[in-house]
């Protein structure tokens, strides 16, 4: 590589980093934070300084050159932690870390740090030597110690607060990335890439912008953050992970160098086998139970972030991810919540019986549970839970109980979590044993019976929903069986019309006729209630063109046997809406039958038929007793309420009202007692803009 390259590259770096130096410093507020970050930035740009002179000179040993180097790393990590430290208030945030701890760390970089340059300096005199492949081990170590800060700094900042420090930890751990790639490759080849350390420099001045924007979102650096423990946990995975690719490092060096011919071929199965190695540790749910357990006991003086445990459980629960059942999700929250290998969930059951209802990475076994059994008798009464490790090691502490024989159907069973809901047992768990060892504290027993408890809430809600679906089935059936009546009875009182009369007139071929074609009406008519009850009501939108003339000229044939016959006195041609021909035909027949029955022989019944706007008018008017304003307003439309006695349902004026209302129209009553009774249809005609989309439905009528 060309040496101007390399001199290029490290005074590129050098301006951004002098130039960014000069921004902070006219804007720095005298805060810790930004103070060393002017300092990281400064030492940088002379860093780059440097380098870009050591690769005009041909990159010969300069002595001086590592020292700014680890002065560089050492302030951008300082920077770092400084972040870790300081809370988000606007007055300067609070030391989230005591000062021993804090002490601690900084005491350990500048150890880490110190120690190299011992090495460094022993190495120069002679003392010691310090080769490619120690140098390179060092940088390594420093760059994941980089990374696991940077890691910390996003994990523990609280999410609404990200945004301020996203591109920081890009931009640094960018730089990180590449310097753990750059000497990685040196610790392989035992030498450093001329090209890859050239491109070091730009690489480092990319960074700048990415620093940046953070600091310009930051002016006093301080975020809102707090250490959680899952923070702790992806920290003590990396420190693990690092250290076993430092060991495999190590012994694929070792294979490589004194492997013979077979070196290089040795080197990379034992890179490839360690790899497939940590690959499978990563991904085992024992090795992370047991790390979870590690970091519970020596970190945190409770066992549990009950914040996240709780949000995690009510999200389990109120979730429909994947189509689990609540049973499913209930029993898998509480499993995971204790680190168990599986779970079986019982419910009680309509027979006072408690039975198998979901299970979670086991084999199901159908068990059914007596409520007087004795396990179930003390968790009911002590609300405990039962551990059976604590039962076998302590049994005094359960009184007189005896494990039950069924509970032999899981051989594998840890604890018994009882569902408890307002001082009765809806159910209980089982649980298996966790992954990891361990023993079930007083904290373990209060999170699960917390839990549990909410369970037991959601569950009973959820089978209080499913009852009450249930009941709103069986209620929308039986209003469909009172419409159903409703129309039957009409049904009946014209056959009832035809039997009283065909001893007087069953001669009469006209009767006969007519008897005949009121017959197959009323087949017709049947046969359409009892599809309706085998299949649901109707659907009130049908979607067909009806004429109403041809259905009011049909109910006016139907009723004219009654006194007062009913007389269509006014209409206007082609008048069309959109609905159920057979249902409207139904209520406007109801409707001139409440007239005749409300009208003496010697009345009169008129029924007209206009368009007005953008409606149909179908107007009913009789002459008869007339109803009060009362009535109308509290009485007339209210289901299964009836003047009539034994002879009426009371179903009639409900169903008219519902009907016309779900076409979008309207009815209205006028009525004055001793003077008669209008009532006032109003449905929308028919859009000119669907005639043609629209089926439009004979005049025939069933």
């Amino acid at each position: 590589m060309s040496l101007n390259v390399g001199v290029w590259s490290y005074l590129v770096a050098s301006a951004a980093y002098f130039l960014f130096s000069l921004l902070l410093l006219v804007s720095w507020r005298g805060r810790f934070q930004g103070g060393l970050l002017v300092a990281a930035s400064v030492v940088t740009g002379l860093w780059g300084a440097a380098f870009a002179y050591h690769a005009f000179l041909g990159y010969p040993s300069l002595w001086w050159l590592p020292i700014l180097d680890v002065a560089r790393y050492a302030l951008w990590l300082f920077f770092l932690v400084g972040l870790l430290n300081v809370g988000a208030s606007s007055e300067g945030g609070q030391r989230l870390l005591s000062f021993v701890k804090l002490r601690a760390i900084v005491v350990a970089i500048s150890s880490v740090c110190l120690g190299f340059l011992v090495v460094h300096f022993l190495s120069m005199f002679g003392v010691i030597t310090a080769d490619i492949e120690l140098y390179s081990i060092f940088y390594i170590g420093l760059s994941v110690i980089g990374l696991m800060l940077l890691e910390q700094l996003f994990r523990n900042t609280h999410p609404e607060y990200r945004w301020k420090i996203k591109f920081l930890c890009i931009g640094i751990g960018g730089m990180f990335m590449y310097d753990l790639f750059l000497y990685s490759d040196a610790l392989l080849i035992k030498r450093i890439d001329q090209d890859f350390w050239g491109a070091r420099g730009v690489v480092s001045a990319l960074v700048v912008p990415f620093i940046a924007i953070s600091a310009a979102r930051n002016k006093h650096w301080s975020v809102d953050i707090f250490v959680s423990r899952n923070v702790v946990f992806h920290t003590a995975t990396l420190v693990w992970v690092g250290l076993y690719l430092v060991a495999i490092s190590g012994g694929g060096y070792y294979v490589r160098t004194y492997g013979g011919n077979w070196g290089i071929v040795a080197q990379a199965a034992v890179l490839f086998g360690a790899a497939v190695l940590l690959v499978v540790l990563l991904f085992s749910g024992n090795i992370q139970a047991r790390l979870k357990v590690f970091v519970n006991k020596n970190f945190y003086r409770h066992k549990y972030d009950y914040r996240k445990e709780w949000l995690d459980l009510i999200g389990a629960l109120s979730s429909a991810d994947f189509g689990e059942g609540l049973d499913k999700r209930v029993l898998q929250a509480l499993a995971e919540m204790v680190d168990s290998k599986a779970g079986i969930l019982f419910l009680k059951s309509s027979r006072s019986s408690y039975e198998t209802v979901a299970w979670w990475k086991t084999e199901v076994q159908s068990v059914v549970v007596e409520e007087n059994d004795p396990l179930l008798i003390f968790m009911r009464e002590r609300e405990w839970l039962v551990d059976l490790d604590e039962y076998r090691s302590s049994p005094e502490m359960y009184g007189k109980l005896h494990l039950p024989q069924w509970l032999a159907c899981f051989p594998t069973a840890w604890v018994i979590v009882p569902l408890i809901q307002k001082g009765g047992l809806d159910g209980f768990v089982v649980l298996t044993r966790s992954l990891a060892p361990r023993a079930l504290n007083w904290e373990d027993h209060d999170l699960l019976k917390t839990a549990a408890r909410q369970a037991a809430s959601y569950l009973a809600l959820d089978r209080a929903s499913a009852e009450l679906a249930n009941a709103r089935q069986f209620e929308a059936f039986n209003r469909l069986s009172a419409f159903v009546v409703h129309d039957l009875k009409n049904v009946v009182g014209q056959l009832s019309l035809i039997v009283s009369n065909s001893k007087k007139y069953k001669h009469n071929q006209e009767f006969v006729d007519d008897a005949f074609s009121t017959v197959e009406n009323a087949v017709g008519k049947m046969q359409r209630m009892l599809a309706q009850l085998r299949q649901g009501r109707a659907s009130l939108k049908a979607s067909k063109a009806v004429k109403l003339l041809p259905v009011i000229q049909h109910v006016v044939e139907l009723r004219a046997p009654y006194l007062p016959s009913p007389k269509l006195i006014a209409w206007d041609d082609d008048i069309c809406v959109v609905a159920d021909k057979d249902r409207l035909a139904s209520v406007i027949e109801h409707v001139v039958h409440n007239a005749q029955d409300a009208t003496p022989e010697t009345g009169k019944i008129e029924i007209s038929l206009k368009k007005v706007g953008a409606e149909a008018i179908i107007m009913i008017a009789d002459s008869g007793c007339g109803m009060a304003a009362d009535f109308i307003r509290n009485r007339l439309f209210k289901p299964f309420d009836t003047t009539k006695g034994n002879a009426g349902m009371g179903i009639g004026a409900y169903e008219c009202m519902e009907f016309i209302n779900s076409l979008g129209g309207s009815v209205e009553v006028e009525s004055e007692l001793g003077k008669g009774t209008t009532f006032r249809l109003a449905i929308p005609l028919l859009d000119d803009n669907y005639n043609n989309s629209i089926e439009m439905e004979g005049d025939g009528l069933g």
